[in-house]
């Protein structure tokens, strides 16, 4: 078992409840019957090591999330997630659609499209 209580997991801990909230600590939970240690690594890795590092403010991190998501096209979850955590550090529906829209060039229109109704989906659930 990985220790929750060294420095790279806390930092990461601290970092997701800022930019998810309570939405990544529920992903991290619902692996936990499964597989604990990939929710442990995730947390250390994504969160501790690469979200923490200087350079990105957490809006422009966000929006470099919700881009390669939706240019995945089968990532609907995620983006989901990182749509609501967009929406929590600051990005705004219009930048969040825009960035969408620019998918449809480098992953086509059914990508840009799921991206887009996931968006739909998130901003009513925000109601933003």
């Amino acid at each position: 078992m990985l220790n929750p209580q060294n420095s790279r997991y806390q930092t990461g801990l601290a970092k997701l409840k800022e930019i998810d909230g309570e939405a990544g600590q529920k992903v991290c939970d619902a692996l936990q019957d499964v597989a604990p240690d990939f929710a442990h690594l995730m947390v250390e890795f994504a969160f501790g090591d690469i979200y923490s590092r200087p350079g990105l403010d957490l809006k422009t991190r966000e929006i470099a999330v919700v881009a390669a998501l939706t240019a995945l096209g089968n990532a609907g979850p995620q983006l989901r997630v990182h749509l609501h955590a967009a929406l929590n550090v600051g990005c705004t529906r219009e930048q969040i659609t825009e960035t969408i829209m620019m998918m449809s060039v480098y992953a086509g229109f059914p990508a840009a499209l799921n991206g887009l109704f996931a968006a739909k989906e998130v901003f009513a659930a925000e109601g933003v």
